[in-house]
């Protein structure tokens, strides 16, 4: 369980990625806050432009981390030709 926990915020060299860390820490924020809103009233709901702009971080950030990995392994087979 351990390693799986690492795993989720290192790259593929098995270095820590700061893009995985906000996207992970954005879907951890944003759970908790969606979560909570169930059991608070109406009116102490959480702005949707803030729920907006969380979630396009998250994405930004776990989308960008996925991206990188295959640019990089692209550009790694070019190198190699």
């Amino acid at each position: 369980m351990k390693g799986f926990l690492v795993s989720l915020f290192t790259d593929e060299n098995g270095v820590v990625s700061s893009k995985r860390m906000a996207g992970l820490l954005c879907v951890i924020v944003l759970l908790v806050a969606l979560m909570g809103n169930i059991f608070y009233p109406k009116e102490i709901t959480p702005s949707t432009h803030l729920i907006d702009a969380v979630s396009l971080l998250a994405f930004g950030c776990l989308g960008l981390t996925s991206l990188d990995k295959f640019v990089r392994s692209r550009g790694s087979a070019n190198k190699s030709e």
